[in-house]
């Protein structure tokens, strides 16, 4: 009795939990909603400073910086790249020492602090254009080195923040309970939808600001606020959180991951078969699996020649997840690199045609961006109330279709949208074309603005499939120690990409550009053809996406509620031991 009673109570907590005051987390006194609504509300906050200076920052490269077109956007590519793939570091931080908690918020401070550098770099600048006139381009030398410092300040900040929140806001929700794991997977998608509304509120007040009022104010000075307002709302709600324990620190993961790598080619001559080795040390048809294209991580569970210590189960189950990710991550590359255009080229396309929406009224480019967010939220409610449970009377499966399929339709889509920009782009050339305005660049085309919405709206659907999709997938497909760096494995991806399109915009714009002739990106965009740029990335994204299909299907789920079964059964009968 006394056992089933102290079993019951041993529930009530979150085992590898603990809260603000170190002791085992209740289930009801910490995490689940409550907690996760403070943390998206972080993140709205977040994502409304990072997109007040990514959505307009061609436009601010280009105008009072004076670079030319594909200078500023190889620049904003490179910058943006750099933003995505420091996430990998700022997990490996937070999992290896900090922990996400301490890494959220010393990433804050350093958000803000670059955040107030730039504005004063904004401010020197304007300063210096005023007193220019129209010469917008011999800047001092030295206020362009601290805008761009300030600029990957932002970056570092945004590196240690970015992986940390979202794995922290799921942290929240137990997934050995299965009505929280149930939850953890709407998390995601009503963590999207919520923080796309901050990011449309950026796209239509911080641009609108931008162009209209101050650069100063509104590239830099509103985010800064909205910086600080989100590390105070973070604070406030320290004592609901649910910490991860860190006893793995023990013994770190990545240490004991990479010494599977170390164990199984020091083994690489030994026969995982050889019944001399001793009883298979894999159960449930685990070991059938090593003997395909993973035998070798396999051979880290036999002993060495001179005696060395084999490698757990555990270990080589968790290293064997994240080779089997790779594949994955490379495809999921390709076809993100589409997404790297919606800040550049879009923008610039969009000052060239015709702006009003209403009589006296225009509506900055950027600002058209907004239409990302207004997609997402209606796409992720239609995504969780329509399509998931006609897919769950189809597939009669709980999750509807797989993470893999989820990520799989977003592909198709990128590619498809990448064919509507450069239909749209054809379109807008042939205009110009028809009304004399091929070599007057500053000439409005008479064309509606109202044409690009379709492209934006394909990138917020892409969004709640792929991008949702693939951070949820490397969230739980990685050892649960390493979840930071696996969301951090999915933004790198997005930043990885950054840097393709950036290398891809220089090799072409070399290649068209010699010789005298038009680049496909002249900074002139009557003259260029960046419609071809996009059939070019259209072709880029269909081929990923048959590749995605090739490795999708050899795919292996991580086996995560088997090992949850074994560490809660293993911490019940511990407690059970004591109370006897």
């Amino acid at each position: 009795m006394v056992i089933e009673e102290e079993v019951a109570f041993l529930e009530d907590y979150v085992s590898d939990s603990v809260d603000h005051r170190g002791v085992p987390a209740g289930k009801l006194s910490t995490g689940g909603w409550r907690s996760a609504w403070y943390i998206i509300g972080v993140e709205v906050g977040e994502r409304f400073a990072y997109f007040g200076i990514a959505s307009n920052l061609i436009t601010y490269l280009t105008g009072p910086l004076g670079q030319s077109t594909a200078t500023a956007a190889v620049n904003v590519n490179t910058w943006s790249g750099t933003a995505s793939m420091l996430p990998v570091v700022g997990a490996f931080v937070a999992d290896a020492y900090l922990g996400r908690y301490r890494t959220i918020v010393i990433a804050s401070l350093i958000y803000i602090l670059g955040l107030g550098l730039l504005t004063l770099s904004a401010f020197l600048i304007t300063i210096r254009i005023s007193e220019q006139r129209h010469d917008s381009v011999k800047t001092f030398f030295w206020v362009n080195i601290l805008f761009f410092c300030s600029l990957y300040m932002v970056a570092i900040g945004q590196g240690g923040h970015k992986p940390c929140v979202q794995a922290f806001g799921a942290d929240q929700f137990d997934s050995r309970d299965s009505k929280e794991r149930i939850s953890r997977g709407s998390f995601f998608n009503w963590w999207f939808m919520t923080l796309s509304a901050g990011i449309t509120l950026s796209f239509l007040v911080v641009v609108y600001v931008q162009d209209n009022i101050s650069w100063a104010l509104g590239l830099i000075g509103t985010p800064c606020l909205f910086m600080v307002m989100a590390l105070a709302l973070f604070l406030l709600g320290r004592k609901t959180y649910r910490y991860p324990k860190e006893d793995y620190k023990e013994k770190n993961a990545l240490a004991r991951i990479g010494r599977v790598f170390v164990t199984a080619y020091k083994n690489r001559k030994l026969n995982l078969a050889d019944p001399g080795l001793g009883e298979s040390l894999l159960e449930d048809g685990s070991s059938q699996k090593c003997r395909g294209w993973l035998e070798c991580l396999g051979k880290a569970l036999l002993p060495g020649e001179g005696g060395g210590e084999p490698c757990t189960r555990k270990d080589v189950e968790d290293a064997m997840a994240l080779v089997r990710l790779i594949p994955i991550w490379i495809t999921s590359v390709i076809s993100t690199i589409p997404y790297a255009q919606y800040s550049t080229f879009f923008t610039k396309q969009g000052v060239t045609v015709d702006r009003k929406i209403l009589p006296g009224f225009e509506i900055p480019p950027a600002s058209f961006q907004s239409f990302i967010g207004v997609s997402i939220l209606i796409s992720v409610p239609t995504y969780e109330r329509v399509f998931l449970p006609l897919a769950r009377y189809i597939t009669k499966k709980p999750s509807g279709i797989t993470m893999l399929q989820r990520i799989g339709a977003g592909m198709v889509l990128s590619s498809f949208n990448m064919v509507v920009a450069a239909l749209v782009e054809t379109k807008r050339l042939e205009i110009a074309k028809e009304y004399g305005l091929v070599d007057r660049p500053d000439a409005t085309v008479p064309m509606s603005i109202w044409w690009f919405v379709p492209q934006y709206i394909l990138l917020g659907m892409i969004d709640v499939f792929s991008l949702v999709g693939t951070q949820e997938f490397f969230y739980d497909q990685v050892p649960t120690e390493l979840r930071s760096i696996g969301l951090a494995l999915s933004l790198s991806a997005m930043g990885l990409s950054s840097f393709l399109s950036g290398f891809l915009i220089t090799a072409i714009n070399w290649v068209t550009g010699k010789d005298g002739g038009d680049s496909w990106f002249n900074t002139n965009l009557n003259r260029a053809h960046v419609d071809y740029f996009y059939w070019l990335l259209a072709a880029f994204t269909a081929v990923g996406f048959l590749a995605f299909l090739f490795f999708s299907r050899l795919y292996v789920y991580r086996r995560v509620d088997q090992v949850y079964e074994q560490e809660k059964s293993s911490l019940s009968k511990i407690h059970c031991s004591f109370v006897i």
